[in-house]
């Protein structure tokens, strides 16, 4: 049996998961719009006290364990997952049943996101992978965490940015002051700004300022216009394979960006400067996580001679963030494939935007000047896993109806992340998930010597020095090779 071996009429034939209020509320919904040619066959529920029992005269016909069962009895092509209220860990259990299935598989919005109790046929999605990465979400605890934003004029770089959008999202629940979001690119800009406006109309004062982080002479007018408190520094180039061929932009961004805001940050008695950094930064393979250790170092040598306080928060990869590697995989799928993997051994961390975010606001309550916050990530995944997990969830066979193909490690690229350098170690805070990096010694005098060679060699534009005035600058930056050992 397909997926898409539908009735004669067209019709989608449906399996409801959950008998609840929820399932009631699809099926009702299902029936209220019939141009969307979907129609409610069975029910299936965990609760054995329903079996047999109807909803809208359809009936409850088993629990999970009969999922694969039903689906052959009642020719079904497509399962909506709907119970709202589910942990994270018992919805994977579930979903791991129906995506060995060879439906399409839609699922409500959780019980936080549906409004007056009314699941509205539209917020029936696409299942995402999140959905499968079974992880509990961070817990954030603003109260204490997020009272520096209360009141404060708080300034982010990249804001329009996927990191970028979301800290200027969370930062407005906060009641700041005013949020001032800066962005070279100006669409991005406008459509942060706009959402923000929509949401919040008069009540939050947001300026959107089309700048680079580069311009001294710009960026000066902005600290000196708006003396901001809190400032996020999201502004940097961050894909890997791209910045391999253009090195020299990724240490104008990453490097000169970071420096030139951290020293007006100091200049302007900010209270305190966040770096968003990544995990790439440890033992660096590429330009990128190479300029992004560069930019810690700065920022905590920075933090000895300022009253700033200046810190880093360092995480993994980020769900659907711009350039990551699910977008991709969507993509290839609707065009039909193929689904292109670099290598089959491939880990990586994996956390949602929301959860980075979160982790960032939070790390900023905590922050005393000179940490490097890290993220307890739970375990790696492997890529080949979630390109055949997504493809499932599309109602499509891997290797059958989705080719998957292996195109090779990308300039720069590791087999596998870590969060920290050996020597850093850990030490914990208040939140269970987030852990402070042990200090690494280095010499402050050699960093700045370092950036001024680099400095003239960015301006000369000579590329072929540039990646061994890195290796200087940033000791544990290797080449792929060395470290890319199964």
């Amino acid at each position: 049996m397909s997926s898409m071996n539908l009735s004669k009429d067209n019709i989608s034939r449906v399996l409801i998961i959950g008998g609840g209020c929820a399932g009631e509320m699809v099926i009702h919904e299902l029936e209220r719009n019939p141009q969307l040619n979907k129609k409610a066959i069975a029910i299936i529920d965990d609760d054995l006290s329903k079996i047999g029992k109807k909803i809208n005269n359809i009936e409850i016909v088993g629990t999970r364990d009969d999922i694969d069962k039903v689906i052959e009895e009642y020719n079904i092509d497509e399962i909506i997952f709907s119970i709202a209220n589910i942990s994270k860990k018992e919805k994977k259990e579930i979903m791991n049943i129906c995506k060995n299935t060879e439906c399409k598989i839609k699922t409500i919005p959780g019980i936080y996101e549906i409004i007056d109790g009314k699941v509205d046929i539209k917020q029936v999605r696409d299942v995402d992978i999140t959905d499968l990465l079974g992880r509990t979400p961070i817990e954030v605890d603003f109260k204490i965490m997020g009272q520096y934003i209360q009141d404060s004029t708080v300034l982010v770089t990249g804001g329009g940015g996927s990191i970028g959008s979301e800290l200027c999202r969370q930062i407005s629940r906060l009641r700041p002051k005013e949020l001032i979001i800066v962005d070279i690119y100006e669409n991005n800009l406008y459509n942060i700004q706009q959402e923000l406006l929509r949401a919040y109309g008069d009540t939050l004062k947001v300026k959107a300022i089309v700048a680079s982080v580069r311009e001294e002479k710009r960026m000066e007018k902005i600290f000196e216009k708006y003396r901001p408190n809190v400032v996020f520094h999201a502004a940097a180039h961050k894909h890997v394979p791209l910045m391999e061929f253009s090195k020299g932009e990724a240490i104008k961004n990453n490097i000169f960006g970071t420096l030139n805001v951290a020293m007006l940050a100091s200049k302007y008695n900010v209270k305190r400067f966040l770096l968003i950094s990544t995990d790439k930064a440890v033992n660096p393979t590429n330009i990128m996580g190479a300029t992004k250790r560069a930019a810690e170092m700065i920022i905590q040598t920075l933090d000895e001679k300022s009253d700033t306080e200046f810190v880093a928060v360092r995480f993994g990869n980020v769900l659907g963030s711009n350039g990551s590697v699910i977008p991709l995989f969507k993509k290839q799928i609707e065009e039909g494939g193929p689904v292109t993997v670099t290598h089959p051994e491939i880990i990586r961390y994996f956390m949602t935007i929301e959860e980075a975010v979160g982790l960032v606001i939070q790390a900023g309550g905590m922050a005393k000047g000179g940490e490097i916050f890290v993220l307890d990530m739970g375990e790696q995944v492997k890529i080949l896993d979630l390109a055949k997990n997504l493809i499932k969830l599309s109602g499509l066979e891997p290797d059958i109806d989705i080719e998957i193909k292996f195109t090779g490690l990308r300039p720069g690229e590791k087999l596998y992340e870590e969060l920290l350098l050996e020597e850093e170690g850990l030490s914990d805070t208040r939140h269970k998930k987030i852990f402070i990096g042990s200090r690494i010694e280095f010499d402050t005098m050699q960093l700045f010597e370092g950036l001024d060679k680099l400095y003239h060699l960015v301006k000369e534009e000579d590329e072929d020095g540039l990646e061994e005035a890195m290796k200087e600058l940033v000791s544990t930056y290797k080449n792929p090779e060395e470290v890319n050992v199964l």
